[in-house]
């Protein structure tokens, strides 16, 4: 037995241990080489705990009712403090009456929080205001609100109907007056269309100035072309293509005879080749009479 014993001690303790380790020792391994997974496994796992701490007590209905109340307070408390208070309003570049109706659009109650106020919507608002070419709101340093302005200049008046109205240099409507006295400074225009081609109509009135204390203003013919009226009810007719020239044609013959100071009820230079003048009444009634007697004009 103790042969055979022996025997058996030294057969065990041939037999060589497979140093290998088990399969899922293996994988444990090889997933703790992988460098995303060891950042997931540190940062993952904390994180992963906190928000399933955090939902489980936002499921909480009193909860999300006591942080949305102390948020609100803390956002009041920051919203009030002084160096966010906005205690006035002060408009430039402006008009008195466009300063109240940016006044009137705006509707501001002061004192009022910086941060209750739209800046963006506010300054929509004046610009939609016809009479405001551009406009830029913000807050100032000393907590005022600031509408910088630039306004539409009208350089003329419209006759649409029995309205008169002020238009700027783009024809953009600027306001409206009860009176030609109003604004007898401004040139008049009128006619279907007057409004689209005011730039044409300011070229007439600047090349007009030899005359201008006879100018009465400008009405649009058919959507084509203009008549220029001048007191005693006279008309230059202006051709629906290079009016200025026509004009200046005029001009020129006023200077030399002087047929705008006589009996003419219009000058018709329509035709460029052919202007005519078109007499009164009256005066066609002493030409004929002086044709039949055989008298020199």
């Amino acid at each position: 037995m103790r042969a055979l014993g022996l025997r058996l001690v030294r057969v065990e303790d041939q037999v060589r241990r497979d140093p290998a380790p088990s399969r899922w020792h293996y994988r444990w391994q090889r997933l703790m080489l992988t460098p995303s997974f060891r950042i997931a496994l540190r940062l993952g796992l904390p994180v992963a705990a906190v928000a399933a701490v955090a939902a489980i007590w936002f499921a909480q209905e009193g909860n999300r009712a006591m942080l949305a109340r102390h948020w609100q307070e803390l956002r009041a408390t920051v919203q009030q403090r002084p160096e966010f208070q906005v205690t006035g309003m002060q408009v430039s570049g402006a008009s008195p009456a466009l300063v109240a109706a940016v006044t009137a659009a705006l509707r501001v109650g002061f004192p009022v929080s910086s941060w209750d106020l739209d800046l963006g919507a506010m300054q929509d608002t004046v610009a939609a205001l016809s009479a405001v070419r551009d406009v830029r709101v913000g807050v100032g340093a000393n907590g005022i609100l600031e509408v910088v302005i630039a306004e539409r200049r009208p350089v003329a008046l419209w006759r649409h109907g029995e309205a008169l109205r002020l238009i700027d240099e783009d024809g953009v409507m600027t306001g409206m007056i009860e009176s030609r006295s109003d604004r007898a400074d401004l040139p008049l225009i009128a006619g279907d269309g007057a409004r689209g081609h005011i730039d044409e109509a300011l070229a007439l009135f600047a090349a007009a100035a030899p005359i201008a204390s006879r100018l009465r203003g400008l009405v649009r013919m058919g959507e084509r072309r203009w008549d220029m009226i001048l007191d005693r009810d006279q008309r230059i007719l202006l051709p629906e293509n290079a009016p200025v020239p026509a004009l200046e044609r005029v001009l020129a013959w006023q200077a030399a005879e002087q047929i705008l100071d006589r009996d003419v009820v219009a000058v018709d230079m329509r035709d460029a080749g052919r202007p005519t003048l078109r007499l009164s009444p009256t005066a066609m009634t002493i030409l004929t009479n002086t044709r039949q007697t055989g008298g020199g004009l």
